[in-house]
């Protein structure tokens, strides 16, 4: 079975004789995409929504018979906030007909992986040979496990001085990766000092007074995070097979937005607005391709 199949609210089915037949069922009321790949194949997409935004999606091929034999699936969440739109990239997965975004995200400090949710249409614009350059990215992340950690005071004036320093932080960035040495240099020594200032407070403080947010690669797999946001919006989804109760929880981590979902028997913790979530994700991305 799928590791985030629970995330949307199933998480009674662990063997996998039970999802085969739910993802039989789900076949007949299914919404299809086709698109004849040569004389022999037709891809097909097939999305069964179980709330709103929210669902599995079945990928496989439809023979000449009309039959679809199902290849893989995975869960998936939709969002309706862009959250970056830095330069991406898109690769396939060498296993199957997949694809992995990378996005240069400087607010995050790293190269962002995220699994392509809207492959199908990138495999149209491969094929109709229209653009692909991306020009914007809808991030959402399924967390199997999370918890709810209390926000941290500030004044204004400390948000205001906070936007400011990560506003110059990534004009360095950029133009660190455009060759200028100052900037490099000035990004280094503020780095020992950022280290040497988390050094002193961590004798004294708790951790998680002092990191106000994070967004850190987690395992091996290159498309998983660790992450610590400050939740701005909460939606309770019901899934409409199980009944079981699903958080669509906005997060806003070092200043970009993204969603989450998780079962709510799995978030340890009362989600509300100002408060921080704290989990491992797996993100998703829906890229929004720039038309010729």
């Amino acid at each position: 079975m799928h590791r985030f199949l629970r995330s949307i609210g199933f998480s009674t089915y662990q063997k996998k004789r039970d999802i085969e037949a739910l993802l039989t069922q789900m076949e007949k009321g299914a919404v299809r995409r086709r698109r004849q790949i040569d004389i022999d194949t037709n891809l097909c997409e097939l999305r069964v929504e179980v709330a709103p935004g929210m669902g599995i999606v079945m990928m496989g091929e439809m023979d000449e018979h009309q039959i679809f034999w199902r290849e893989y699936y995975y869960p998936y969440l939709n969002g309706d906030d862009e959250s970056s739109r830095a330069e991406c990239s898109i690769q396939r997965h060498t296993e199957k007909e997949t694809y992995a975004g990378l996005l240069d995200e400087y607010r995050v400090g790293i190269s962002l992986i995220f699994y392509l949710e809207n492959s199908f249409e990138y495999t149209e614009r491969k094929l109709d040979h229209v653009s692909k350059k991306v020009e914007g990215v809808n991030l959402t992340g399924l967390a199997r496990e999370g918890k709810i950690l209390l926000p941290l005071h500030k004044t204004q004036k400390q948000i205001e001085m906070a936007r400011v320093a990560t506003r110059n932080r990534n004009n360095l960035l950029e133009a660190a990766k455009n060759g200028d040495e100052d900037a490099m240099e000035t990004l280094t020594i503020e780095d020992i000092d950022l280290y040497s200032q988390i050094s002193r407070r961590v004798m004294k403080e708790d951790i998680y007074s002092i990191v106000d947010s994070c967004f850190m690669p987690c395992g091996i797999e290159c498309d998983q995070y660790s992450v610590v946001g400050e939740i701005s919006h909460i939606e309770e989804k019901v899934n409409r097979i199980t009944g079981e109760s699903v958080y669509d929880l906005t997060l806003n981590c070092n200043d970009m937005i993204f969603h989450v979902g998780i079962a709510k028997q799995d978030l340890v913790g009362e989600p509300k607005v100002g408060r921080r979530f704290k989990g491992q994700i797996w993100m998703q991305g829906v890229a929004k391709f720039k038309d010729d």
